[in-house]
């Protein structure tokens, strides 16, 4: 998948130790709840991916100009519905709407493989993200105020979005 620059490609084994770094990274995980990482290595990053199947769940590179900037991934929740979940990690390339060129790419790439609807969820403060999900067509449809801890043992509150095919407001031209 790729539009402007911006492509979406199956991540391997190969991408274990950059996806592990990424995740370790407490500026990039804090919008997430982790504000010191998830503390994993690239060998269990590696299983993971070698364990991933399109039936069940499936994590994505994001790459500007072949260079590798974020993640995505999907899991298949029931029936025809994916949960999903994106990172741009690379802050400097936040803020330049890649993210929503590489979400627009993905949830047509789910719709074509049958999904009928995409949920997710993001944390609460993150507006950002909240604004770029909603341009996209998703309907907000609950807040889960104090519902988890974060590792600093802070609670954290949670916003779900829902989006079906009819509703999608693709960002590709």
């Amino acid at each position: 998948m790729k539009y402007n620059g911006v492509s979406v490609r199956y991540a391997g084994v190969g991408d274990a130790e950059l996806l592990s770094k990424w995740w370790n990274d407490g500026e990039v995980m804090a919008h997430a709840g982790f504000p010191y990482g998830i503390g994993t290595t690239a060998e269990k990053v590696a299983e993971q991916i070698k364990a991933e199947s399109d039936d069940s769940r499936r994590r994505f590179i994001i790459e500007y100009d072949d260079i590798p900037i974020g993640e995505m991934s999907y899991r298949h929740v029931d029936g025809k519905t994916a949960e999903i979940g994106i990172k741009i990690c690379d802050a400097s390339y936040q803020n330049k709407g890649l993210g929503r060129i590489a979400l627009s790419l993905f949830i047509g790439m789910l719709f074509d493989k049958g999904y009928d609807v995409i949920i997710l969820d993001t944390d609460l403060n993150n507006k950002r993200a909240q604004h770029v999900y909603e341009t996209l067509g998703f309907e907000k449809t609950g807040v889960s105020y104090n519902s988890w801890r974060d590792r600093t043992g802070a609670l954290r509150s949670a916003v779900d979005y829902r989006l079906t095919k009819a509703e999608f407001k693709s960002f590709l031209l």
